[in-house]
């Protein structure tokens, strides 16, 4: 259950859709004055080091972060709003250049709220809960973010609503076992039922899995029978297939494709993500099978 730590896929092409999309996301929902709370079900460390020995293990950043700022789109065309915001903000976290701390969800929120608005954060791995809570004694932010070393899907929606009745919670696990997609669909159902006026932004990885293909499908669903508005994106950056190496072993692809699908998403977000996804499948793809999607309802 404790087996999955995100440091080893910090900054890969998956984040780097994540969080292009929560940046655009907060920033319209932070230009009203009215308190924002923000719930991450799934924290994480929070922060990360791309020249650190996870990183280096895996290298995803290589195809993911560091692929992106080092490209330029071949039209020539300027990047994209939204993901020129997103290298902002990472450039933020990097004074001096280049790329070498990662940001996860919690830091690049903290680093997008205002002092007024609040930050709860779940994390249940024991070694990544007690990284989180250095990371985040290090921002000496009081009372505006907390810590819970408690299962988000169990306690997030007590916060729900919230006292200023806007919030964003961001559910993004790592699907490691197959019943948290069930999970998924089973918080988002309770946290509506709760605050029907918030925005749910869902994570998740595009793989061979019946349940990865059903879980879009089943939020649009309900989204749909509750009324409200959904959007839905997703970035392939190459095959899913399996290859063969010279030796004649068989190689998985590593994770080739994820989505966000957002309910009641800012009416901003799709013209954004309009003129971000095709750069990004088009800097980020690692073979002829990148692509992009992008739909909304409601």
């Amino acid at each position: 259950m404790f087996s999955y730590r995100h440091a080893f896929h910090a900054g890969n092409h998956a984040d780097v859709l994540k969080h292009t999309v929560l940046i655009a996301t907060l920033t319209h929902l932070l230009e009203k004055d009215a308190a924002l709370t923000v719930v991450d079900t799934h924290a994480g460390a929070g922060l990360y080091r791309l020249d650190g020995d996870y990183a280096d293990t895996s290298g995803e950043a290589a195809e993911g972060l560091l692929r992106l700022i080092a490209a330029k789109p071949k039209d020539g065309a300027p990047l994209a709003d939204a993901i020129a915001r997103y290298l902002g903000v990472i450039a933020d976290f990097n004074p001096k250049g280049g790329a070498k701390v990662y940001p996860g969800s919690p830091f690049i929120i903290q680093h997008l709220l205002r002092d007024h608005d609040r930050l709860k954060l779940y994390e249940l791995h024991p070694t990544d809960a007690k990284t989180l809570d250095a990371n985040i004694a290090q921002l000496d932010a009081g009372r505006q973010i907390a810590v819970l070393r408690e299962d988000g899907f169990l306690s997030a929606s007590k916060f729900l609503p919230p006292p200023s009745r806007r919030a964003l919670v961001l559910m993004d696990p790592s699907y490691e076992i197959k019943s948290d997609y069930g999970r998924v669909l089973e918080f988002a159902a309770e946290a509506l039922k709760r605050f029907a006026t918030g925005t749910y932004a869902v994570w998740y990885p595009i793989i061979p899995r019946p349940e990865a293909h059903d879980l879009p499908r089943r939020l649009k669903t309900m989204a749909t029978k509750a009324g409200k508005s959904w959007l839905h994106a997703t970035l392939t950056v190459k095959s899913s297939k399996l290859t063969s190496t010279p030796t004649g072993e068989t190689k998985r692809p590593g994770l080739p494709a994820s989505g966000m699908f957002l309910i009641n998403p800012p009416f901003t977000l799709k013209p954004q993500l309009a003129a971000a996804l095709p750069q990004l499948a088009e800097l980020l793809a690692q073979d002829r099978h990148a692509a992009f999607s992008l739909d909304s309802g409601g």
